[in-house]
């Protein structure tokens, strides 16, 4: 079982990524359905999550590819 300190397993909600990422949850839909954003994590019949970890990875991935630009 995942401690506190240990954030690899985390879930973090739609709102919450929205927060993380500065996106709607419009955009964050749009570029699911592209393939161009972590996959959700399915919490319920109307409830999904996404792991902290992946998405923070595909925003370092964002910054790099910014910084190598």
């Amino acid at each position: 079982m995942p401690t506190a300190s240990n954030d690899n397993y985390a879930l973090i909600s739609l709102r919450d990524t929205c927060t993380l990422t500065s996106m709607s949850k419009t955009m964050i839909h749009r570029l699911r359905v592209e393939g161009n954003f972590p996959a959700a994590v399915a919490l319920g019949e109307k409830r999904i999550a996404f792991s902290r970890i992946e998405v923070q990875s595909w925003i370092q991935a964002k910054l790099a590819a910014r910084a190598a630009a």
